[in-house]
């Protein structure tokens, strides 16, 4: 059976977020993600994962002006210094949270920039941050996201993902691939991961239509969770969905240890 991990931006949203470590520990998970960290003092949640035997399995790089609308800045030639002193401010909270890897947003290519200069900035900056998380110990991961929930956004396919992956040339980059986001854009989701499985360190689902738990709407999770299995992936698989009720309520879907 997969590893699942709870996301505590999405779940457990009826409790305040300090909380929801205990709630996602009291119904059996053993790991965490969430967006950003960077709201809270890092050894607040480094208490909060220890009190509740939690490991932290992902968070992302600040991605600039999230209330703005802004989600990420990895392909904006105007903010190099910013998404730098992004990456320096991530690896720290990383470490603090015993976090063994970081998501790059390469956020919405800006109005005006040609798509070949925000190639060129994203696979510049990857080259950055992958060589300062290298040094750390840490991977970094890039995730294609769904233009229909975010319009715009720069890296939305999974066969795109793996071309830049080849252009940063960096032994610590991986694809964080969700399962909601791909079968929005491009369907062909157990080929897809067979293909992609050894440039892939993350995995995240939520089901579609409504971005709800499995069992709601059209993927055949079962049949995806022993394919998973099958082929042999051993990272963690991050609930990144809403729940449609209270969180513990929707968790029938979770397949039996």
């Amino acid at each position: 059976m997969p590893k699942f991990a709870a996301n505590l931006t999405l779940l457990f949203n009826e409790h305040p977020f300090l909380s929801r470590f205990a709630a996602a520990r009291a119904v059996g998970f053993e790991g965490v993600e969430y967006l950003f960290p960077y709201g809270w003092p890092a050894d607040q949640l480094a208490e909060a994962l220890q009190a509740n035997s939690l490991v932290q399995v992902l968070h992302n790089l600040p991605p600039g002006d999230w209330e703005a609308g802004e989600r990420g800045i990895a392909c904006h030639p105007d903010r190099i210094g910013e998404f730098q002193d992004g990456v320096g401010h991530g690896i720290a909270y990383a470490k603090a949270l015993g976090c063994p890897q970081l998501n790059c947003l390469a956020g919405i290519r800006p109005e005006g920039v040609d798509p070949a200069r925000a190639l060129t900035t994203f696979i510049d900056n990857l080259r950055f941050a992958a060589t300062a998380l290298a040094a750390e110990g840490l991977k970094l991961l890039i995730e294609p996201i769904n233009t229909f929930d975010i319009p715009g956004f720069f890296l939305n396919r999974t066969a795109q993902a793996a071309e830049i992956l080849a252009a940063v040339g960096a032994d610590n980059l991986f694809i964080q691939y969700d399962i909601y986001h791909a079968q929005r854009m491009e369907g062909e989701l157990a080929n897809t991961i067979a293909r992609y499985l050894p440039q892939i360190a993350h995995m995240q689902l939520a089901d579609t239509p409504g971005r709800h738990e499995p069992g709601t709407g059209e993927i055949h999770f079962p049949f995806l969770f022993r394919h998973i299995d099958a082929l042999g992936y051993t990272g963690w698989i991050g609930c990144e969905y809403r729940p449609l009720a209270d969180t513990a309520g929707g968790l029938g879907w979770r397949p039996a240890p």
